[in-house]
C-alpha cells in the first residue's frame, strides 16, 4: 500500500466508487492490515507511524531527520521474531523506488538526533538481513531505491523498469553508491553512471551486472516469487555467512565525508531546491 495514500479510497477497503484493480488483487492475495492507519502526511513519518504504533510526534518522528531507533518497536521485527523469513520488496504500480522525499519538509528548531547516524540507513540492514531479500523491480528504480534492488539477494526486474543514479545532480556525494556501485559494474562504468546520472533500461542494468534477472512485466510477481523459492533451498546458516563474505567486497563506506557535506556544504540545498523549483542546479565552481 503506497504510504500517502488513503486505505480508504481503495476498493479492497470498500470504497465503492475508486476502482483499484492491482490493490485489490495484492490485497485479496496476501495479509491485509485492515487497522493500520497512518497519522502523518509525510513519507518517512508516516513509515515510523505504520511501524511502530506510535503517532509521529510521540518520540519526535516529526521529520526524515528523524529515524526509526533500534531500541523502538518494529513491525517488521515482530514478523521476522514470528518466522517469516524472506522479504519481497517491489511490484505496485509502474513504480519501484524514486528515491528518498526531496520536500525538504522540516520544522524549525529540527535537527538530525544524537546517537543516529549511517547504521540506520535502510541499505545496510537489507544487506546485513540474514533472511534471504528479493526485489521485484517493476518500473520506475533511481536513487535510494536502485540501492534497495542492488543490496537485495537477488533483483527481479521488469522489462519495462528504468534505473538512474542522480544523486551528484541533486549535489549529494553519496559514500553508498561510491562503494557498492563499481563493486557490481566496475570502475569505468560506475564513473558514467554516476558522473552523468543518465537513465538505463532493464537490458542494459542486467548486462552491466547492476540487477541478476529480467522477465516479461506481467511475469514479474511469479519470478520474484520463485526465486524466493529457489533461495530457500540453500541451507540457511551456511547461507548467511556466505552473505557475509560477498557483502566484504563492498569495502569501506565513507560516511563521514558524505554526512559533512550534508550538514557543511550548500551544494545538496541549491541540488534540492532546483529540484523543488523545477529548474537546472547553479553551481558554484571551486
Amino acid at each position: 500500500m503506497p504510504d500517502q495514500q488513503r486505505a480508504d479510497a481503495v476498493g479492497a477497503f470498500g470504497n465503492p466508487v475508486v476502482r483499484t484493480p492491482h490493490l485489490d488483487a495484492l490485497a485479496a492475495r496476501g495479509v491485509r492490515f485492515d487497522a493500520a492507519w497512518s497519522q502523518h502526511p509525510v513519507c518517512g513519518p508516516s513509515r515510523v507511524s505504520l511501524m511502530t504504533g506510535w503517532y509521529p510526534h510521540v518520540a519526535g518522528h516529526r521529520t526524515l531527520d528523524h529515524l526509526l531507533g533500534p531500541h523502538e518497536p518494529n513491525l517488521l521485527r515482530l514478523l521476522r521474531d514470528g518466522g517469516y523469513r524472506v522479504c519481497m520488496a517491489g511490484h505496485r504500480g509502474d513504480v519501484f523506488a524514486p528515491g528518498g522525499d526531496l520536500g525538504g519538509r522540516a520544522e524549525e528548531g529540527d535537527s538530525f538526533p544524537d546517537g543516529l547516524g549511517h547504521e540506520l540507513l535502510p541499505f545496510l540492514t537489507i544487506r546485513d538481513s540474514p533472511a534471504p531479500v528479493i526485489a521485484a523491480v517493476n518500473g520506475i528504480c533511481q536513487a535510494g531505491g536502485l540501492l534497495v534492488a542492488m543490496m537485495c539477494d537477488i533483483a527481479v526486474a521488469s522489462d519495462r523498469a528504468t534505473f538512474r543514479v542522480p544523486e551528484l545532480l541533486r549535489g549529494i556525494p553519496d559514500a553508498t553508491y561510491a562503494a557498492v556501485l563499481p563493486a557490481h559494474v566496475g570502475i569505468a562504468v560506475a564513473r558514467d553512471l554516476l558522473l552523468t546520472g543518465r537513465r538505463f533500461d532493464a537490458a542494459e542494468a542486467l548486462r552491466l551486472g547492476v540487477i541478476s534477472r529480467v522477465v516479461p512485466h506481467d511475469e514479474l510477481r511469479d519470478a520474484a516469487v520463485e526465486a524466493a523459492h529457489q533461495v530457500l533451498r540453500s541451507a540457511p546458516e551456511a547461507r548467511m555467512h556466505v552473505k557475509r563474505m560477498l557483502n566484504q567486497r563492498y569495502g569501506d563506506i565513507d560516511y563521514q565525508t558524505m554526512f559533512w557535506a550534508l550538514d557543511h556544504s550548500d551544494e545538496p540545498r541549491e541540488g534540492m531546491r532546483a529540484f523543488m523549483e523545477k529548474r537546472p542546479p547553479r553551481w558554484e565552481q571551486p
